[in-house]
């Protein structure tokens, strides 16, 4: 991976990337504030499901709501981190934080897709109360989400989060 990074941060890209001033930052805000789209939609999901929040609409209304916004929100980040890492490669590939946030933003895709797809199928006649394993689904989904935001900021730390496992030790 280190040869594949060293060769990415070469690239007229990764140079234009780094080189203009203002565009990391601008990526880092975009990818920033959609993982707050992404989570904030997630959590008004997980909300109806527990029956905490939106309780006088159908969970599939919900769903339909708040969806649209997570995967659109999706798209933005994976288009900017992935932008981001072609501007700092070697930063990004070795970090553990990075990898584990990648983990885990696989698991937050599928989970939460395989989520809404049981919303889904509930949707024609939502119980009043879901089953303990939907409500335990939501709130794993939202501590997965939690976690992708932790590990995001703690990419630019690897060293001191991690400490001897860090491969910057």
């Amino acid at each position: 991976m280190e040869s594949f990074a060293a060769w990415l941060q070469a690239t007229p890209a990764s140079n234009a990337i780094k080189t203009v001033g203002w565009v990391i930052p601008l990526l880092q805000s975009i990818h920033i504030l959609t993982i707050g789209v992404v989570f904030v939609s997630c959590l008004m999901i997980a909300l109806r499901v527990l029956a905490v929040m939106r309780t006088d609409e159908p969970a599939g209304a919900v769903w339909r709501r708040f969806a649209p916004w997570m995967w659109s929100g999706l798209a933005v980040m994976a288009a900017t981190g992935a932008t981001l890492v072609v501007g700092e490669p070697e930063r990004e590939f070795s970090a553990i934080s990075f990898w584990m946030k990648m983990a885990l933003v696989a698991i937050g895709v599928v989970g939460t897709a395989l989520y809404g797809r049981s919303l889904k199928a509930a949707a024609g006649g939502a119980p009043a109360e879901f089953r303990r394993s939907m409500k335990a689904a939501s709130i794993l989904i939202v501590v997965v989400w939690i976690a992708v935001v932790f590990l995001g900021r703690a990419i630019a730390y690897d060293k001191q989060v991690w400490g001897s496992l860090s491969p910057h030790a």
